[in-house]
């Protein structure tokens, strides 16, 4: 094998992102939000401020024109996305300079369709040189992903995997084997959206997927509150916030997302008897 083609022997930044929240004490803030949402430039200053008030690891999301998981709030933002100009190719641009910027990890999220049509190789090497950390893949399985296991070992990229309630033992196992950086718990079947309260069954699959052997596993779907934050930070690696975030994107500007990542990050904090009443209210 040549030096051009031989793997890149790289760490998992989203991993080592997860860590380092880990050494400070507490568990790691992801972030998702649409890639050109309302437009590219607002999406990379929306993500940048997310990162600078507490956001670890950060999801930019290729709008796609028949979702499968989204509710309705991503639903939208996407569509309008779309109808705003935004092109695939412009997710490099973007990952590119929220990474100038920040700290964060920043993993693409995105339906397999528009990676295999760019071309796996060609998407992943973009994906690197614009100083990404990998992929979410949410209806890619690990049984189906042998060009992207190719492609991701090649450029050091992570491949970030799913499991559910739903999940068995084999499937949940199959998929910790696969996944690089950590893997994704979804705690609710059906669409994302926030909720007033965080599905029970967060828990067990995260307590699956550590079972199988994971080393991190980060909980999302439905996260919109800093009392959600605080109780999956009892059992989880991370916690990913997603249509909150979005909500506030739309309804208040970059000022308003940047300003809920800080709230949502007190979720870390010890309470004491004073805020947690007030969290709560």
């Amino acid at each position: 094998m040549s030096e051009s083609t031989a793997p890149i022997q790289a760490a998992s930044k989203s991993a080592a992102a997860i860590d380092r929240a880990k050494a400070a004490g507490r568990k790691a803030l992801i972030a998702y939000l649409p890639a050109g949402y309302p437009d590219k430039q607002t999406s990379i200053d929306a993500a940048i401020a997310v990162a600078r008030n507490g956001a670890d690891i950060i999801e930019i999301g290729i709008p796609y024109s028949d979702p499968v998981m989204d509710g309705s709030v991503i639903q939208a933002a996407t569509t309008e996305a779309l109808a705003n100009g935004f092109r695939v190719a412009d997710v490099f641009d973007i990952v590119a300079a929220v990474t100038a910027e920040t700290d964060a990890a920043v993993l693409v999220m995105t339906y397999w369709n528009p990676v295999d049509r760019m071309g796996v190789d060609e998407f992943s090497r973009r994906l690197a040189e614009a100083g990404g950390a990998g992929l979410i893949t949410p209806d890619l399985i690990p049984d189906e992903a042998a060009e992207w296991f190719a492609a991701s070992d090649k450029y050091g990229l992570d491949r970030v995997f799913l499991v559910a309630p739903s999940s068995t033992p084999e499937r949940v196992a199959m998929t910790v084997e696969a996944t690089r950086g950590f893997v994704y718990a979804v705690s609710i079947m059906g669409v994302t959206g926030a909720r007033t309260s965080v599905s029970s069954a967060a828990e067990a699959v995260v307590a699956a997927a550590h079972n199988a052997g994971a080393e991190r596993a980060c909980v999302g779907l439905g996260v919109s509150r800093p009392e959600h934050v605080r109780e999956i930070a009892a059992y989880a690696d991370g916690v990913i916030v997603g249509t909150a975030l979005v909500a506030a994107l739309r309804d208040g500007g970059v000022a308003a997302v940047g300003a809920l990542a800080k709230e949502l990050s007190t979720g870390f904090d010890v309470p004491s008897t004073s805020n947690t009443e007030a969290l709560t209210q």
